[in-house]
Formats: structure tokens, sequence, C-alpha cells
């Protein structure tokens, strides 16, 4: 994956339509229901019978393998291992982790994968800045990182990073389902399991809302979840879980 150029990523709908379907699920939802509920709705977006969604969920801690997981990376298997149809590699799902299904129909954006991979970075970059943290972009490493200087530097001395964000999307007839993660309090431990994204360097590792030191609630990420979702995809409407 390169980098984004585009001064702006916005993923602005093309032609008139319902806005996005913006739903919060209230309690903790098995991996293989999440996947189900989601192959469904993008069936329905693809056909035309359902408007687009993003479905706010938390899972019970597990273990996803992505499209090019390799099995070496997972080295201690402590919870539940679900293949995955996502792109990516291995990723920890856990309490304190706010996963965002995103089901939208590119065919009425752009039909554009890396375009629409940018867009879902610069909703959680939006999203970090409200809490005054700065999330960037890497090249050849998808997600969104934070620079971490209280922490040592590679043996080359490439400077510390922390991922706080993973992004793994499946797309079918140009309608997207999977997402995004953002830690906000998660056991960092969990991740010790596999190697997350298939990276292993000691200077770049994992951290979280609250392990950077801002102890915000799950409800306030929520808030500016949705705001910023808005700034890069356009209008929402509340709905049940």
């Amino acid at each position: 994956m390169t980098l984004c150029l585009a001064p702006t990523h916005t993923l602005m709908p093309a032609t008139p339509g319902a806005p996005v379907e913006w739903s919060i699920e209230p309690a903790f939802t098995g991996y293989e229901a999440a996947v189900a509920v989601m192959e469904t709705r993008a069936d329905a977006i693809a056909a035309g019978e359902a408007p687009e969604r993003v479905w706010l969920v938390e899972h019970p801690a597990l273990y996803t393998a992505g499209t090019s997981a390799k099995d070496g990376d997972l080295i201690d298997a402590r919870f539940p291992v679900f293949r995955s149809g996502r792109g990516g590699q291995y990723t920890y799902h856990g309490p304190g982790q706010r996963v965002g299904y995103a089901m939208l129909d590119l065919r009425r954006r752009r039909q554009d994968l890396r375009a629409y991979v940018c867009a879902l970075e610069e909703w959680i970059i939006g999203t970090l800045a409200a809490f005054n943290v700065r999330g960037e972009r890497r090249e050849g490493r998808v997600g969104v990182w934070v620079a971490r200087p209280d922490k040592q530097r590679g043996l080359d001395g490439s400077p510390a990073e922390d991922k706080i964000a993973a992004i793994g999307v499946r797309v079918r007839r140009w309608v997207t389902f999977h997402g995004i993660s953002l830690n906000v309090e998660p056991d960092l431990s969990h991740f010790a399991g596999i190697v997350p994204c298939g990276i292993a360097q000691a200077h770049l590792g994992v951290t979280s809302l609250v392990d950077l030191g801002l102890p915000v609630t799950m409800a306030e990420v929520d808030a500016v979840l949705r705001r910023e979702f808005e700034r890069v995809f356009g209008p929402t409407r509340a709905v049940e879980g």
C-alpha cells in the first residue's frame, strides 16, 4: 500500500441516496454472527434493497486471520481464532476496542479500493485529532500509527511507533464490508499472542487512547467517530443496533 498523496481523502456520494445508517451494538457481538450480518447487508445493498450502514461493535477477545495471514504469526492461540475474508494478516479484537464495520456502496462514491482505504484512514486520523493525538500513515503499513519518542528506537535508529488503529476490508460487487478497529482501552497484552498485522520489529508496537494517557469513554469516541465519518463519507441517520 502506497501513501495517500491527495490533500484530502473524502469519499462522498456522487449520486443522491439515503443517509448511511449508523448503529451501535449495545452488547458484545460474536465474530461469526457479525460476518453473517455484514454479508447479508452487503448483498442487499448491492441489490438496491437496503441503504448503506456503519455498525459499531465490541467483540469478546479473539484473533482473526486475514487473507494474507501467515501461520507463524500466531504465537499463542489463547483466544478463539477465526479465518476472515478481509484483507490483511492477524489482528486482535476484544473488549475496549471499537470496531467499525462499514458497508458502503462504492458504485455511488468511487470504484477505487485504494481511495477507500485512504478515506478510512482519514476517518481515524480525524477522530484521533479530536483527542489531540496525531495519527499518521506509513508507507507499506496499512492502518494508523502514532510516534512514541518515549520508547527505544530500532536497531537502525528508526523512531519507535505504535499502531493505534487497524484496517481490513473486503469488497463484493463494489460494496464494502469489514472495516476499522480503534484501540480505546483494550488489554494490550492480548496482542502478544500474535504478530499484529505481520509487523514484528521491536520498535513497532500497539497502543490505545488510554495507554497514551487519555481516559476517554467509548461513548465519547463513538460521538467523534460519527462526526468524522460524516466529514469524510457524508450524512448518517441513527438507527438501533
